[in-house]
């Protein structure tokens, strides 16, 4: 992960995003004007959205020297690779990264935000390698029954992709269309992964 110097004082940003016409933004609205945003951008969208008008308008915003506070790290990304991505880019730019209910904020000269991301950087890498691991598992224990042939394999990038929607609170259906996953393939994958019944 990129590591630069706090960045020097400058607006201090809000976004905040709910997922459906339903929910209601007030929380963190309140909690972002409460913190002293100057100005907040806000999406009403599921976070497994490609298109989010308002952090792109945020992202094109902001200056070196801004910080961009949310009200948590999960109102910001589709998921923790989604997060560093976007944490990368904000501190080569010098923006800072605050959020209210976690111990983040990489606009100080505190090591404890950068920490934070680093060992979210660290359990993503962690959770990576043991998709893998159980990939390679699977192929030789299939291998060992004679089933060398059969099913293409499936995109590890893509099943962690899902598991991360579906953690968030996705269904496996909407998961499969979102990274172009058949559904039954994507059961399988989660299924064999987690060794355990998935969640419709």
């Amino acid at each position: 992960m990129t590591t630069t110097s706090a960045p020097v004082s400058g607006q201090l940003l809000g976004y905040a995003r709910v997922s459906t016409t339903a929910q209601d933004e007030s929380l963190q609205l309140d909690a972002l004007a409460a913190a002293g945003a100057e100005r907040v951008f806000t999406d009403r969208i599921t976070g497994s959205v490609l298109d989010r008008p308002g952090l792109d308008e945020l992202l094109a915003y902001c200056r070196s020297g801004d910080t961009i506070v949310v009200y948590s790290l999960s109102r910001l990304s589709r998921s923790t690779r989604d997060l560093l991505r976007l944490a990368d880019e904000l501190a080569a730019r010098g923006v800072g990264l605050r959020s209210l209910t976690e111990p983040v904020d990489t606009s100080t000269s505190s090591p404890y935000g950068q920490f934070t991301l680093s060992l979210l950087g660290a359990l993503a890498e962690l959770e990576r390698g043991i998709l893998r691991e159980r990939t390679r598992d699977g192929v030789a224990a299939a291998r060992a029954r004679g089933r060398v042939g059969g099913r293409r394999p499936v995109d590890p990038s893509k099943v962690s992709a899902a598991a991360d929607l579906v953690a968030a609170g996705r269904s496996v259906a909407e998961a499969a269309k979102i990274v172009g996953l058949g559904r039954s393939t994507l059961y399988r994958a989660l299924r064999d992964d987690r060794h355990e019944t998935v969640p419709t």
